[in-house]
């Protein structure tokens, strides 16, 4: 029963929502368990947003980064490099220290009858500002990912395409993403695992936390330092992002699944989380 009115007082404390106060004194188990659990729903909002959003961008970067026109290659692969050269810490904190030089300006976005104003000072807050970061660096890894994807699928296939007369938009979308796509799936999922735990970064590396509304380690960091014991705070927090990793492999192993339908199952590459040491 305690746990349970733990839940209704904390259980969406990370959204606004509940208690303002969080506990400073007689801190119990529950209370780490849920408060932890609340800030896990910033962490997958930052992951879903920025996959989605990532995955097309993505594409683009990498079709742009294997053409032919120099006007569209340098450009992605310009920012390719430049956003896998960085360590994604600095990427958060040059992005606050830029967009906290912008709070005075606005975007005046004319409507004819209305005149709609976008305050750039919600780039200061970590939903949109650290989701921007998350998005770009993401949509780099991502596009070096499909790149070589784009590399590697086989000329025998693009050939047999063409004497069957599809033309270029058909090569493209009936042939060539789509071995594109079952070529790079394994490492993507890796991607999306990867990114799911940067989210961890964004709270105790630049964006502050408004109004004590942070993440999964903001909260296990909050309690670490009032209980001074980190041995319990820090596991429940990752347990949560094992969880969280199991259920990204679950999801991206469906759709790895419906790739390679078509592909007999001993040829089928199953998905795996390889971590990589170095990034």
């Amino acid at each position: 029963m305690m746990c349970l009115d733990t839940w209704y007082e904390y259980g969406l404390r990370s959204l606004g929502f509940g208690s303002r106060l969080l506990p400073k004194t007689d801190i119990q188990f529950c209370d780490q368990v849920v408060l932890i659990g609340s800030g896990m729903l910033w962490n997958i909002y930052f992951a879903i947003l920025a996959v989605i959003t990532g995955f097309f961008f993505a594409t683009v970067l990498a079709l742009g980064k294997n053409s032919k026109n120099p006007a569209l290659r340098i450009p992605s692969a310009t920012f390719v490099y430049f956003f896998r050269g960085t360590p994604l810490f600095l990427q958060f904190f040059f992005a606050y220290e830029l967009f906290v030089l912008l709070p005075k300006l606005s975007v005046d976005i004319n409507l004819i009858f209305i005149t709609v104003t976008a305050e750039t000072r919600w780039l200061t807050k970590a939903w949109l500002g650290a989701l921007i970061v998350l998005f770009l660096n993401t949509s780099a890894y991502s596009a070096e990912i499909f790149y070589g994807a784009l590399r590697a699928v086989p000329n025998g296939d693009v050939e047999a395409a063409h004497a069957y007369g599809f033309n270029g938009f058909q090569r493209f979308t009936k042939v060539i993403w789509p071995t594109t796509l079952r070529l790079a799936w394994p490492s993507y999922t890796n991607e999306a695992i990867f990114l799911f735990h940067s989210t961890a970064l964004v709270f105790p590396s630049a964006f502050p936390a408004w109004r004590q509304k942070g993440d999964a380690v903001y909260y296990g960091q909050y309690f670490a330092e009032n209980t001074f014991n980190p041995f319990v705070a820090y596991p429940i927090a990752a347990v949560y992002f094992i969880i969280g990793t199991l259920i990204i492999i679950w999801l991206f192993g469906l759709a790895n699944k419906r790739l390679n339908k078509h592909v007999a199952p001993e040829l089928r590459k199953k998905v795996w989380y390889r971590p990589n040491l170095v990034r």
